[in-house]
């Protein structure tokens, strides 16, 4: 039998319930696999016992004929989501022996559905970053290499993509607050998917910037992100912002023809000094879709320029107030001062916990929101982020879907933009508008540059029709054949 740890999710799916494989020898594969891709510093808590427990499990329901799309597939969790009992630090050290008492929402409808945990995977800080170089637990490494040299795996979903891309996962959960879905994606060659803010409950996520914050999926296809995205969504009255409407069934909206449909091509995504490579399979796509029976429009996304400063306003502001409840009193590290009181701790704690990428942003946060500022900074911000989400309605009035690249280019090598804040956070000038607007989108990978690093496409949808961003996505797969595979260095 074919390697299973090369199956895809609808694959594995399909052999598990006709009794071909077993659950339990599904995770074995995949812990073995775990185990050799230590290398690459994907997981930083491995759970191998709890696997094979939640393994068999599986197979008893599916000897019952109780068999869902994710019963029985082994996954990674991003260290952002809680785990009962089990290690969830957001990759920071000021959460040091964290173990949650309770299970997030998104987790808990995975193990509902049958599927297996194989461990808690690296992530950049609290979700702070583009190259996963900020976690306490060292970077992660992409499995993609420029020759022999390393390249990150983007950020902030960084173990998620490389545990998929280097085969020690099937599918992963992952979160997008500006692009760490989509931007890790696209430098791994897998599929990320960021559905519509408010379609997967955020009870149990570590939280950055709440109103951007949202679950989403890393797999190696479109048909897999499918069936991991339906598992993990639905409405939740534990979020506040879960809206409550049924969930479709987004693999059947993979019907691979779009003809007659309106695809939107925003001309501010031409930037200038872009890679001659990224615009060519920018360009490349859209004859794909146009070869598929779709129309191409040109759209306006007029305040495009805006939305970077923007969101490195809001999202900041947002992540000082909420990580003002680490503090080292009630869980986590805790320092103290030799004679000194309270403040002292707090300080020390802080000092000690937080990475420097989390202050940075603490301390703009903080400004921002400050007395004389806010008005300046924060609600100006506000104001813009309300005209950029106008700029998608309307476009969305003429369009049924808008086609970008993902990313400004491909994986870089450690360190290369590390020194640089605002040279990392132009790595998210595609992702972060959609963000801003909470619009559902996809990466694709449909190609590889002049080093053989690949590169996706982007697919952004109106609020709720992530059904059409599926179906645009399997087009675009299907037309760009990527059957590219890292060379696995790392076993």
């Amino acid at each position: 039998m074919t390697d299973l740890t090369k199956l895809s999710i609808a694959e594995a799916r399909d052999l598990l319930k006709k009794g071909d494989i077993t659950s339990r020898e599904l995770t074995e594969a995949h812990i073995a696999s775990v185990d050799a891709a230590d290398a690459l510093n994907a997981y930083i808590a491995k759970t191998p016992e709890l696997a094979m427990e939640m393994a068999d499990r599986a197979d008893e329901k599916i000897k019952a004929g109780d068999h869902k799309g994710m019963t029985g597939i082994p996954v990674g969790i991003k260290d952002l989501f809680a785990t009962k009992g089990v290690h969830t630090q957001a990759c920071s050290h000021i959460l040091d022996g964290f173990k949650p008492e309770y299970e997030s929402t998104v987790t808990q409808n995975l193990w509902d559905d049958g599927a297996v945990m194989l461990g808690k995977l690296n992530m950049d800080e609290f979700a702070m970053g583009s190259s996963n170089e900020t976690s306490f637990y060292g970077p992660v490494k992409n499995p993609w290499r420029r020759g022999d040299t390393d390249t990150v795996p983007g950020g902030s979903s960084g173990g998620s993509v490389a545990s998929v891309a280097g085969f020690a996962a099937m599918g992963a959960t992952a979160s997008d607050t500006g692009g760490s879905i989509r931007q890790p994606a696209s430098f791994t060659g897998t599929f990320g998917f960021k559905p519509t803010y408010g379609r997967c409950s955020r009870y149990g996520m570590v939280a950055f910037a709440s109103s951007l914050d949202q679950a989403g999926t890393i797999t190696r296809d479109v048909r897999d992100g499918a069936i991991m995205m339906e598992s993990i969504s639905g409405f939740d009255a534990k979020d506040s912002t879960s809206v409550d409407m049924p969930v479709p069934n987004f693999e059947a909206a993979l019907t691979g023809d779009i003809r007659g449909m309106k695809i939107g091509i925003p001309q501010e995504y031409h930037l200038a000094g872009m890679p001659g490579e990224i615009e060519a399979l920018w360009h490349q796509g859209i004859e794909w879709m146009k070869a598929a029976g779709a129309e191409i429009v040109d759209i306006n996304l007029p305040h495009t320029k805006y939305a970077l400063p923007t969101y490195y306003i809001v999202a900041p502001a947002e992540a000082s107030s909420n990580l003002a409840r680490y503090d080292g009193v009630r869980y986590g590290l805790r320092e103290t001062v030799e004679g000194g009181g309270l403040v002292d701790m707090y300080e020390a704690t802080r000092a000690a916990g937080f990475g420097d990428e989390v202050k940075r942003r603490i301390m703009i946060g903080t400004y921002v929101l400050s007395a004389g500022y806010y008005d300046a900074y924060y609600l100006k911000a506000q104001k813009v982020r309300q005209l950029i989400a106008n700029d998608f309605k309307m476009a969305f009035e003429k369009v049924d879907a808008i086609l970008t690249p993902t990313a400004p280019s491909a994986a870089f090598a450690p360190g290369e933009k590390s020194d640089d804040p605002i040279a990392m956070y132009l790595n998210d000038v595609f992702t972060v508008p959609a963000s801003l607007a909470g619009l559902p989108g996809s990466s694709v990978p449909v190609g590889l540059d002049a080093n053989g690093l690949p590169l996706g496409l982007q697919i952004l949808g109106k609020p709720w029709d992530e059904e059409t961003v599926f179906k645009v996505s399997g087009v675009m797969e299907e037309a760009a054949n990527f059957t590219a595979k890292p060379a696995e260095w790392w076993r």
